[in-house]
């Protein structure tokens, strides 16, 4: 008797995967598939699977390229780790997408486009070991906005394959003893929302840890703004259960990210909007109840991304909150009584976690000078993004 095995699928729409289908969509495919069987807002779109993208590596002859440069490469010196990604990068960029593939892809996309003939999408990549339950992946791999066209879409795609091995991600894996070759990637092809405001919600304070409070923030524009952390985003909190707004922070932002024509550009906010709260404390309240459903549907703490198009709230993704049980410690627990404080502080801006911790300072004007931080030293810097990490793991 002879077992034939039915070929995986290249592409998926998301009303027909869930939370099962990790394998094969990564986290953030899984998730957009179960958040839309039940029934929270979420833009429509499909998954290009790790079945296509395991197809692309072998029909280009590229696992054991891939493996033979990461073999030699020591993932803790900074030019090392950035000339290996590079290299690996170039291989995938520079592959040929297999026919079946590309025709699934194309055939995909215009069934999400329909009557629009070429519909305006995000294209997201989604590692299959990302938002783990122990590890957060978050901001590692990239986001394609605004794409149109067959030709455009199919090199996003393969830019997402290229994204798994960005500098930060290797090392990531590095990092937490992740095998290279276990980590697959998908391509999540949504339709795009032209976001006037965006943001990110937390279902438990990420700070503070306290249970009973769902953190809002929010900036005008693309909310990629927050994930790059280049802007300081409105901040709302809201007391669970009675959904009561206890605070609200509002940001005066400068700059946000918006569609001009096919491009994503940085402009300046107008000025008639620039220091106003950016959406209102009904759609406040409207968020809050969305995450607190969420929540309870994942029965886990939940790091939301939503966005505001017209009247419309949508949830772009969500993603177990990895840091909860995190206990904050300093080497010497007698540090703060030994600390003189100046009458005047010396710096002022925003702390990336809470303690309190000695060493010596560097400043660091880009994450291109993350190669100047050693062991136990003081990370200063204007705005940080996901690319400090490796600088974050050494310091104080």
């Amino acid at each position: 008797m002879k077992l034939y095995m039915t070929p995986l699928p290249l592409v998926v729409f998301f009303k027909d995967i869930d939370k099962e289908d990790l394998p094969s969509v990564g986290g953030k495919g899984a998730n957009l598939g179960e958040m839309t069987k039940a029934h929270f807002p979420v833009p429509d779109g499909f998954g290009v699977t790790v079945a296509a993208y395991d197809l692309f590596l072998t029909e280009n002859n590229l696992n054991r390229e891939i493996k033979n440069v990461l073999k030699v490469t020591n993932a803790q010196n900074p030019e090392e780790l950035n000339a290996a990604s590079k290299k690996i990068q170039k291989l995938i960029t520079a592959g040929k997408i297999p026919k079946a593939v590309s025709d699934e892809v194309i055939n995909s996309y215009k069934k999400l486009s329909g009557f629009m003939k070429q519909a305006l999408v995000a294209v997201r990549s989604s590692a299959t070991a990302e938002d783990l339950p122990t590890a957060s992946f978050a901001g590692q791999q990239a986001t394609f906005l605004n794409i149109k066209g067959e030709a455009n879409l199919m090199n996003a795609v393969r830019e997402c394959w290229a994204s798994l091995f960005t500098p930060r991600a290797i090392f990531y894996r590095e990092e937490n003893k992740i095998p290279h070759e276990k980590v697959k990637i998908s391509a999540i092809v949504q339709k795009m929302i032209q976001s006037e405001v965006s943001g990110v919600i937390f279902t438990v304070d990420p700070v503070t840890n306290e249970k009973d409070k769902i953190v809002i923030e929010s900036v005008w524009g693309l909310g990629e703004m927050i994930v790059q952390g280049s802007v300081v985003p409105d901040k709302y909190v809201v007391q669970k259960e009675t959904f009561t707004i206890l605070s609200k922070e509002v940001s005066d932002q400068p700059v946000q990210l918006v569609k001009v024509g096919r491009d994503t550009k940085e402009i300046e906010v107008p000025a008639k909007i620039k220091d106003l709260q950016k959406i209102t404390d009904e759609e406040i309240v409207k968020l809050a109840k969305i995450a607190d459903r969420l929540q309870k549907h994942y029965f886990f703490p939940q790091d939301i991304d939503w966005a505001k198009e017209d009247k419309n709230l949508f949830i772009v993704q969500t993603r177990p909150i990895t840091t909860t049980n995190l206990k904050f410690k300093t080497k010497n627990s007698d540090l703060a009584e030994d600390i003189k404080t100046a009458q005047s502080p010396i710096l002022t801006g925003t702390p990336a976690s809470p303690g309190i911790g000695t060493g010596v300072v560097k400043i660091l004007k880009s994450a291109r000078e993350v190669g100047k931080i050693e062991k136990g030293d003081v990370l200063v810097a204007p705005m940080t993004s996901p690319d400090f990490v490796p600088a974050m793991k050494k310091a104080q």
